[in-house]
């Protein structure tokens, strides 16, 4: 669950956010990293279009380049009109249902800044979408999600498996690879952790080493949340995913929100 809507008042959600900003901030600068190289999306799956707005202003007014995530098709679309209002780019986090797929395309396309779909997990997905955008005479931006950690709860390709997808990703002309996403390990050893976050380092250097057409912009890792994100700062994480602490408690999830 989260807290009462009522609660997430401005100065206590710039509080917090101030709080994680301050994090990914030492994190960097324990791994000898630029802080500005690394992005807040605010992870809003069951939030309110009402949090979304005073979350995102709190960012901006600390002067972060923030973006949003959305779970589920559902609520990025029902949240669309609050997103084109503040012109923060939304991306789908979750799973992408294949009778859903038509509906998330147009609400990102017809966005002023369009987002990404960051859980793509397998060619099949990969095929539907760059169908779907090359139809819509559009091209979408997407990254291979890995399952660093091996969790049958988790969605995504191996490791082994994630430098072939990205591949057929990259020579999709309805789709632009723009980096990889995982979810961390459940595990409180930060090394098992850490481990998995390297692991989808390794993988997008390598594909950016290979200098394939289509895989020069893959350069994003979206990865850490709110229990791990120093974990994943200290491994190159660009995005990190983050609910729970500027938007209050809610029980763990695999999703992609905790």
């Amino acid at each position: 669950m989260t807290d009462d809507p009522g609660a997430l008042t401005p100065p206590l959600v710039t509080a917090r956010i101030e709080s994680v900003s301050a994090r990914i901030a030492q994190a960097a600068a324990s791994a000898g990293r630029d802080p500005g190289s690394v992005r807040l999306m605010l992870a809003t799956k069951m939030q309110s279009a009402a949090a979304v707005r005073v979350a995102v202003d709190a960012a901006r007014r600390l002067g972060l380049d923030v973006l949003v995530g959305e779970n589920r098709v559902q609520e990025l679309v029902a949240k669309a009109p609050v997103f084109t209002e503040l012109g923060v780019r939304a991306d789908l986090i979750g799973p992408l249902q294949s009778n859903k797929a038509g509906r998330a395309l147009e609400t990102m396309f017809s966005a002023p800044v369009p987002g990404a779909v960051e859980s793509v997990g397998t060619a099949d997905t990969a095929t539907r979408l760059g169908a779907r955008a090359a139809a819509a005479g559009r091209v979408l931006d997407v990254m291979v999600q890995v399952n660093v950690s091996g969790e049958p709860t988790k969605s995504g390709v191996t490791p082994s498996e994630a430098f072939e997808l990205a591949l057929r990703v990259a020579d999709d002309p309805g789709l632009r690879l723009v980096g990889f996403m995982t979810i961390g390990a459940r595990s409180d050893d930060v090394s098992v952790v850490r481990s998995g976050f390297a692991a989808l380092r390794t993988v997008r250097d390598e594909v950016l080493a290979l200098g394939s057409p289509g895989t020069e912009h893959a350069v994003d890792l979206s990865m850490g949340m709110s229990g791990d994100l120093e974990a994943a700062v200290a491994e190159g994480a660009t995005i990190v995913r983050v609910g729970t602490a500027v938007f209050g408690a809610r029980d763990r999830s695999p999703s992609g929100t905790r």
